[in-house]
C-alpha cells in the first residue's frame, strides 16, 4: 500500500510542478484580456478654468469645465479585424465631450482605438481614427499593459496625432495601492480645430480662412496600478490658444481653454475599487497559483520519497555462521 501511495503522490507532484509554468506562461496571456464588449465612462473636471467665449472672442474665468470620456467596445468590428490580425483584438469607440459651466457643449472629439486584447499594443486596421482623421497609432493610449514595468513607454496624444515618451517617475502609494507614476509633457504644438465647434455656423474651414490657428500644450500625469496596467488616477495641466488671423481682432493670441483637469472623486473611488478586484484575478494567474502549485509539487514529492523509504524498511541482518565443533581427543 505504501508503494502505491508513493507512486500516486509522485504523479501528483509532477502534475502540479508542470502546471505551475503553464499557468504563468501559457494560460495567463490567453486568459488576461480586455473584454471586447467593455463600456466605460469617466468624468473629469477643471475647476476655476479659463474658457473662451466664442460670442465675444474673449477668455474668461469659469467655475468649472467638465470632460466626459466614454469608451465603448465594438464587438462585431473586433471579430472582423481578428480574422486577418490573427489575434484577439479590442475596438474602442471613444468620445471626449467637453462642456462649460452652463452645460453647453464646448467640443466633442470621437476616436476609434484598435489594440491587442492582452498586450494593449495598437493593431492597425481600417477605421483607426481621431475626429474623423485616419491615424496610425504607435504606443499605448488609455491603458498600460498587464505587469507594467518601471520604465518609459510610448504614449499616443490624440490632439497632436503623435506619439511621445511618457516617463516613469517613481513608485507611490495611492489609497492603499502601490502605483507607478508617469508623466508626459507635450510642448506647444499647432493642432487641428475640432470638426464640431460650439457655435453654429462656425467650422474649421471658416476659421482657417481667417488665418487663425489653434495651439495646444499639456502636462499629462497618470498613477498606474502595475499588475493590471490600469490608471487609478489621471490629471492634465491643459492649455489651448488661438493665435493670429483676423478672427482675433488684431490680438496675437487668446486662451481657448486652460485648466487643471482631474478625475472626479466618485469616479476615482469606483476606479480604485474595480482595480483592486481585477488585481487579485491577475495575481492568481501570475503569482498565487503558479507559486502555490510549485510549492505543493515539492511537498508532494517529499512525501512520496518519505513513503517509499518507509515501505522498504530496514535491511535484514545476515545469518551468523555456527562454528564447527572441534574433535574431542581421547
Amino acid at each position: 500500500m505504501r508503494r502505491t501511495a508513493s507512486l500516486i503522490l509522485l504523479a501528483l507532484a509532477v502534475f502540479f510542478a508542470a502546471l505551475s509554468p503553464l499557468l504563468r506562461w501559457y494560460a495567463f496571456p490567453r486568459l488576461a484580456k480586455i473584454p471586447a464588449n467593455q463600456y466605460e465612462t469617466m468624468v473629469l473636471e477643471a475647476k476655476g478654468a479659463t474658457l473662451l467665449d466664442y460670442g465675444t472672442m474673449k477668455a474668461k474665468k469659469v467655475p468649472k469645465v467638465t470632460i466626459v470620456q466614454t469608451l465603448k467596445g465594438d464587438v462585431e468590428a473586433a471579430r472582423t479585424i481578428e480574422k486577418t490580425a490573427g489575434r484577439d483584438v479590442v475596438v474602442w469607440d471613444g468620445l471626449s465631450y467637453v462642456q462649460g459651466p452652463d452645460g453647453k457643449m464646448v467640443s466633442k472629439v470621437p476616436e476609434r482605438y484598435i489594440f491587442d486584447a492582452h498586450s494593449q499594443e495598437p493593431v492597425h486596421a481600417t477605421g483607426e481614427m481621431v475626429d474623423g482623421d485616419p491615424v496610425r497609432r504607435d504606443g499605448i493610449e488609455f491603458k498600460w499593459p498587464f505587469l507594467t514595468q518601471k520604465r518609459d513607454y510610448e504614449y499616443f496624444d490624440a490632439q497632436t496625432r503623435t506619439t511621445n515618451p511618457i516617463h516613469y517617475k517613481g513608485t507611490q502609494d495611492f489609497r492603499g495601492l502601490k502605483v507607478y507614476y508617469f508623466e508626459q509633457t507635450v510642448p506647444w504644438t499647432k493642432v487641428k480645430m475640432p470638426r464640431t465647434m460650439p457655435v453654429k455656423g462656425i467650422t474649421p474651414e471658416s476659421i482657417a480662412k481667417t488665418g487663425t490657428t489653434r495651439w495646444y500644450t499639456t502636462v499629462r500625469r497618470f498613477w498606474v496600478e502595475p499588475v493590471t496596467g490600469a490608471p487609478v488616477y489621471g490629471e492634465e495641466i491643459h492649455q489651448e490658444e488661438l493665435r493670429g488671423g483676423t478672427l482675433l481682432g488684431g490680438r496675437a493670441k487668446v486662451t481657448a481653454f486652460a485648466g487643471d483637469v482631474k478625475m472626479r472623486e466618485d469616479y476615482t473611488e469606483h476606479t480604485v475599487a474595480l482595480v483592486k478586484h481585477n488585481r487579485t484575478i491577475v495575481l492568481l494567474l501570475t503569482s498565487y497559483l503558479p507559486w502555490g502549485f510549485l510549492i505543493l509539487g515539492i511537498l508532494l514529492l517529499g512525501l512520496s520519497l518519505y513513503l517509499e523509504a518507509r515501505g522498504r524498511g530496514p535491511s535484514d541482518p545476515a545469518p551468523s555462521r555456527t562454528a564447527a565443533p572441534e574433535p574431542v581427543s581421547a
